[in-house]
């Protein structure tokens, strides 16, 4: 089976082509922004078009924008190719590519806080869901050594110890993810509430 894997939850804009768990072609560039002027021209570069036999998108948590544009360009390329959706979790993207056993992977969550959550390698799987915190919250309630992703040292120096590992959310990484890690529902998830507030008109 050919995947199309897409991922724009975080500071890159990664795709890959896997034929069954073996990687036909993947790229991924951190880009900051442009997910959006990237994501199409690029999957139009890969093989075929990159026609596939299903897509899977990470769903965030992440960067409110980038992750609807992983999910829209998701959801109409399978419209158009008329395959299936399905979504993972970035955070187990990033997981994916840690090497310790029982690990916390932390990114940025914004307005300080960092997105957690702890996961095991034997089987892999996350233990608890993830949360929203500010580092020193963090620090009390996530206390295993290794930490991976990219706020990792801010955790680790709101402890005062543990071991960082580098690990990014790459779309290639779904070919290291058990099955069962990728048949989420292809809708965001986040980590908190959205910046912007309601107008209320006075009366």
């Amino acid at each position: 089976m050919r995947t199309l894997a897409i991922e724009t939850a975080g500071n890159a804009c990664s795709i890959a082509l896997l034929d069954g768990k073996r990687i036909v072609a993947e790229r991924h560039e951190l880009v900051g922004r442009g997910h959006a002027e990237r994501l199409i021209p690029w999957i139009a570069e890969l093989l075929g078009g990159g026609r596939a036999d299903r897509i899977i998108v990470g769903c965030g948590p992440g960067s409110f924008t980038g992750v609807r544009i992983g999910i829209a360009a998701a959801r109409g390329l399978g419209l158009g190719w008329g395959v299936p959706v399905t979504g993972v979790s970035s955070l187990a993207l990033v997981a994916a590519g840690c090497a310790a056993d029982r690990f916390i992977v932390a990114i940025d969550g914004g307005h300080g806080e960092l997105l957690v959550q702890q996961y095991s390698r034997s089987p892999f799987h996350a233990e608890g869901d993830f949360v929203s915190l500010t580092p020193e919250n963090a620090a009390t309630v996530m206390t295993v050594d290794a930490v991976a992703g990219a706020g990792a040292d801010r955790l680790i120096t709101a402890r005062g110890y543990g071991t960082g590992f580098f690990a990014e959310a790459r779309a290639a990484h779904i070919a290291l993810l058990p099955d069962a890690s990728l048949g989420l529902a292809a809708s965001p998830l986040y980590g908190r509430g959205p910046d912007a507030k309601p107008l209320v008109n006075p009366k």
